[in-house]
């Protein structure tokens, strides 16, 4: 029986795959134009899973697929093969945020883990939103301070164009010869984490900016 092996950022890219296909389709383009796009999508999804099963590589295969109903179909099934985001308890969260003494904690048994690629909550009352990686095997956090207001722009997560609001953190980069030296780094990102969650297709930028923010 094959295993759970879809993360949710790739079945993202999947589903942006089959977006492309529709939109060519719609337009009436000529047969061969079709085809080039739907194997040039056929070849993205299989270059996401590089050491996939022989199985894992027919499941994968759109090649032959027509209808709406028919991407909706596979869609479905590849759903069932989404490995989730991590278990974690509160307290583990606590761990990894210890000078917020009152940290407030989304609530996690309502949260659907595999439809995650990264836990993020926003604490309104202190301008602030944690996330919460599996970065390297290792489960990391960072805290950030988030503008109150947002704006439509473009997500430097997810890469889409959305409500976004500005957050910065304070790295853990040292100058040993100003102890007082610090180093902030901001960016724009989807103001609802579980809409990025939804509309994310790789993790290049998000662990770019986790890593630069722990200096791993």
């Amino acid at each position: 029986m094959t295993e759970k092996f879809i993360k949710n950022e790739q079945l993202n890219f999947i589903k942006r795959q089959i977006a492309l296909i529709k939109d060519s389709t719609k337009k009436n383009v000529p047969p061969n134009v079709l085809a080039a796009v739907i194997d040039l999508a056929n070849a993205k999804i299989l270059d996401l899973f590089p050491n996939a099963a022989l199985d894992q590589q027919e499941m994968l295969d759109l090649s032959r697929l027509k209808t709406d109903a028919e991407y909706e179909q596979y869609i479905q099934h590849l759903s069932a093969f989404l490995l989730p985001f991590p278990r974690i308890t509160e307290q583990q969260l606590k761990k990894m945020f210890p000078k917020n003494k009152k940290l407030k904690l989304p609530d996690l048994s309502n949260i659907d883990h595999s439809l995650l690629t990264y836990l993020s909550w926003n604490d309104l009352s202190s301008n602030k939103k944690f996330i919460v990686y599996e970065l390297d095997g290792k489960m990391v956090g960072i805290e950030c301070k988030f503008a109150p207001t947002s704006k439509n722009n473009i997500c430097s997560f997810c890469n889409c164009f959305g409500q976004v609001s500005y957050f910065s953190t304070v790295t853990k980069a040292k100058n040993p010869k100003n102890p007082d030296y610090y180093k902030a780094i901001g960016n724009l990102i989807c103001a609802d984490s579980s809409e990025c969650n939804k509309k994310i297709t790789d993790t290049d930028y998000l662990t770019t900016f986790l890593r630069d923010s722990l200096r791993m």
